[in-house]
This record gives structure tokens, C-alpha cells and sequence, in this order.
């Protein structure tokens, strides 16, 4: 449970903090490209309010001092205080020193009488304004501010006109906006906190299920599988661990499969060994029989060595012990002396060797494995091979593979026992029933042999008629690739 919630809370902590940044970095970004569109609407706005006032103000016989000495309102004085109240806003000139000379709210204006120097020189260098402040104190409170100068015929500064909007539209603007953006926010977490609830609960699930199997694993249980569902990288996970428990299985039961037959094998002649040496002791076999039993005990005593031996084996191939030595050599030269060894069984058995010639095929293997898995092969086809019954032998090129075949008449081996034929003390006394006294070891040396040689065997038979073993070797490498 406790790796339940260290994902569950890991998964939910990362996409806080993803969700977090990131909210926090769209607000931001959102706020800046707000205000800054505002800022520059306000800018336009103001822009085109200056240019109409200015073309108001602006009196080439009078210029701007009629504003100053007229007892009345002027029709400009009237111009611009209709300008800033149809949009809104405060419209002010101020005479060539920065005194504030008139403005569109009359008796009620909010500025002060004078204009900062460093603006007026802003504005003859620039030839506009704009800024959000209080336009060097001249005004009470923040306000977005344009301006620009006006100039006589003679290119002379006659006055500056002005155009400024109130900034608290903008904190209104900023408050909403921040108040629909913590909305927005907070259901956006709610959401993602629901979701990756659900979805580390659907990542958890499978892997409690997992470490569940792990823990009945652990107590001995192979048979416990974890249900598959998607085929995500999870549904994976879960497939290849019913993989392996399918493997454990299989190990557990070729472990307990491989005691028993162990302690089969090493008892059936221990056994038949005890059996007759009792009887020579207690006098059930006369003297006279003494000596042929004494070749059966011989006889028990060797297939013990040889299971042993079998044992030793295919401990030290399987562990890696045994070192293969590959070197090019012909390939008949093994089945020739392997033919050769046997003379005497096959013409005991009245068997034909067909297909072996003085040829040469030339293979990359260690010649002392190989000829360990020719021998194995060439032996039980001795034995499942019935009187007056045949051996063909044949090597041919595949591509860059030498294969082997060595097949014989007889029994053969029913279908459903091919698949086995390779597995340790399997015997299938059925279809081989002419000889049952082997240890069901030599071809499961063969399989492991000729895969540490880079090659692959099968069987092929054809039950009541035929049965054929086959293997493969790499061919041959040039001296030049030896080197």
C-alpha cells in the first residue's frame, strides 16, 4: 500500500506543481498582453483625440493667446470641453511655458497650472507624448496621457494640446479580469485534480495486482496470473510478468519433474544391482548362473556411469563451463568414424548404411561436440532401428549452414511426442519400445551442444515408418576471416 501512495502522491504532486506553473504563467502572460493592449488602445484613442483638439486650438491670426485675455469662453474653450465630454475624457492646452491655459472641464479642473519642463522638451524633441502617470504632478492621480505641440507658420511652439484618461478604468479592468482568471483557475484544478485521481488509481490498480502476485509468488504460488487490460505500457508490464510466472511455472514443474526422474533412474538399477547380488548371497542364483548375472550387474553398473556422467554434463553446458573450440574440418570424417565405432551393432542388427561416402563438407564446430551429438543420434537409431532395417546419412549446403540428416526406419515417433523429444528423461516407450533403457538424457545434450555450435535440430517422423533427425552447422569460414 505504501508504493500505492508514494506513485499515487508523486503522480499528483508533479501535475500540481505542472498545473500551478503553468496557471500562474498564462495569468501572467495573459495580464501583461492585456495591459499592454490596453495601454496602446488607450494610446490611439488619446492620439486622435489630440488631433482633433489640436485642429480646434489651433488659430493662425490669434494663436493662443485669446484663450488668456477673453473675459468669455472662446468657441475653443466651447470646441474642447465638448471634445472631452462627448469621449470622455479631460482635454487641456497649455501656452509655450507649460501654464495651463484652458481646459475641458472648466472651473473643475483636477491639474495644476504648469506642465514639467522635461515634458515640453520631450515633446519639441519628439514631437509627441505619451505616458501613464500623473504627468509630473500635474495631475492628482494616474492617468494615460498624449500630447503633442502646436506650431505656428514660422515652425515656432505656440502651446501644447493634451488629451488624458482617468487609469482607474484600467485597476477595473485588471480586477475583473484577475477575478475571472482565479475562477477559471480554480475550476481548471478541480478538474485536473479529479482526473489524475482517476488516472493514478487506473495506473495503480494493475501494480498492486502485480506486487499482490509477487507477494503469492514469494509463498510458493506459481499458478497466480494478473489480468491484462489495454495494451499500454502497464497492460505490458502485466503480460510480460505472466510471462515469467508461465516460465517459473514451467521451472518449478521441470524441477520436481527432474527430481523424480532422477531418483527413477538411479533406482530401477540400483534395484535390479541389489536384486542380484542378494540372490547370489542367499544362494537363490546357483553358481553356475553367477557369472551371467554378474554381466547384467556390469551392465546396471555402466548405465549408472553413463547417468552420471549424462548429469555432469549437462550441469557444466548449462553453467558455461564448457568451452567450445571451433576450428574448419569435414564434417564426413565424424560421420565416418562414428559409422565405424558401431560396425559391429549394425551388423549385430543386420542394418544398411545408406549415403555414406568418402566426401568432403567442410563445417566451423568443435570436432569433439559434434561428434558427441553425431554419436548420440547415431545410437538410438541403432536402437529403434528394427533387423534388416536402414540408416541414410546426407550433408548438404543451406545457405550458409551445412545441414546433417541421419534418419532411420522403424516406429518412429508419434506426432504428439515430437515436441518433447528434446526435453530431459523424456522416453515415449510407445513408439520407441524397442529399446527403453536409455536415460532419456542424450538428446537434450544434443539440443544444448549444437546450440553452443550456432546451429539448430529438429525431428521429422512419420509414425510406423520413418524418423529423421536433423541439425545444422555454420559452414566453413575463409582462412582470411580466421585471422
Amino acid at each position: 500500500m505504501s508504493v500505492r501512495k508514494s506513485i499515487s502522491s508523486a503522480y499528483f504532486s508533479m501535475t500540481a506543481v505542472v498545473l500551478v506553473a503553468s496557471i500562474l504563467a498564462m495569468g501572467l502572460l495573459q495580464m501583461y498582453l492585456s495591459m499592454e493592449y490596453f495601454k496602446t488602445d488607450k494610446e490611439k484613442t488619446l492620439d486622435d483625440i489630440v488631433s482633433i483638439a489640436a485642429a480646434k486650438a489651433y488659430e493662425p491670426d490669434n494663436g493662443l493667446q485669446v484663450w488668456k485675455n477673453s473675459d468669455e469662453l472662446s468657441s475653443v474653450q466651447s470646441t474642447i470641453a465638448l471634445i472631452g465630454q462627448s469621449s470622455g475624457n479631460l482635454v487641456f492646452a497649455a501656452d509655450p511655458q507649460g501654464n495651463i491655459i484652458m481646459c475641458s472641464e472648466g472651473g473643475d479642473c483636477v491639474h495644476q497650472r504648469n506642465i514639467p519642463q522635461r515634458i515640453m522638451d520631450e515633446l519639441c524633441e519628439k514631437g509627441k507624448y505619451f505616458e501613464l502617470g500623473t504627468l509630473g504632478g500635474s495631475l492628482t492621480s494616474n492617468y494615460y496621457t498624449s500630447g503633442r505641440p502646436l506650431y505656428s507658420d514660422q515652425d515656432q511652439v505656440i502651446g501644447y494640446i493634451f488629451a488624458s484618461s482617468d487609469a482607474a478604468g484600467m485597476d477595473v479592468f485588471v480586477s475583473d479580469m484577475f477575478s475571472s482568471f482565479v475562477l477559471s483557475a480554480g475550476l481548471m484544478l478541480l478538474v485536473a485534480s479529479v482526473l489524475s485521481i482517476l488516472l493514478t488509481t487506473r495506473l495503480t490498480t494493475p501494480l498492486r495486482r502485480i506486487a499482490a502476485a509477487a507477494k503469492r509468488f514469494g509463498g510458493g504460488d506459481f499458478s497466480v496470473r494478473v489480468p491484462v487490460e489495454g495494451d499500454d505500457e502497464v497492460a505490458q508490464l502485466a503480460q510480460t510478468f505472466n510471462n515469467m510466472a508461465s516460465s517459473l511455472e514451467r521451472i518449478d514443474s521441470s524441477r520436481a519433474s527432474f527430481m523424480g526422474n532422477i531418483a527413477h533412474e538411479l533406482r530401477t538399477p540400483m534395484t535390479s544391482i541389489k536384486g542380484f547380488i542378494d540372490g547370489m548371497l542367499d544362494g537363490t542364483i546357483p553358481p553356475q548362473m553367477q557369472q551371467h548375472y554378474l554381466s547384467l550387474v556390469s551392465q546396471e553398473v555402466g548405465r549408472l556411469a553413463r547417468l552420471t556422467q549424462n548429469m555432469l554434463d549437462i550441469s557444466k553446458l548449462e553453467a558455461g563451463e564448457y568451452k567450445v573450440h571451433a576450428a574448419n574440418y569435414n564434417i564426413w570424417d565424424t560421420l565416418t568414424a562414428v559409422v565405424l565405432s558401431a560396425e559391429q551393432r549394425i551388423e549385430e542388427h543386420k542394418i544398411e548404411i545408406v549415403g555414406l561416402r568418402l566426401a568432403k563438407m567442410m563445417v566451423y564446430a568443435d570436432s569433439d561436440l559434434v561428434y558427441q551429438v553425431v554419436y548420440n543420434i547415431f545410437d538410438n537409431a541403432i536402437k529403434f532401428t528394427p533387423p534388416q532395417g536402414s540408416i541414410s546419412l546426407s550433408v548438404t549446403r543451406e545457405g550458409q549452414d551445412v545441414r546433417i540428416d541421419i534418419q532411420n526406419t522403424g516406429e518412429g515417433i508419434s506426432e504428439d511426442a515430437l515436441p518433447f523429444v528434446f526435453e530431459r528423461f523424456y522416453k515415449e516407450d510407445k513408439s520407441r519400445g524397442l529399446n527403453a533403457k536409455g536415460s532419456g538424457l542424450g538428446l537434450h545434450i544434443c539440443k544444448v551442444l549444437v546450440n553452443l555450435s550456432g546451429g539448430k535440430i529438429w525431428v521429422e517422423s512419420k509414425q510406423g515408418s520413418w524418423c529423421r533427425f536433423s541439425f545444422t552447422l555454420p559452414m566453413a569460414k575463409p582462412e582470411s576471416a580466421k585471422k
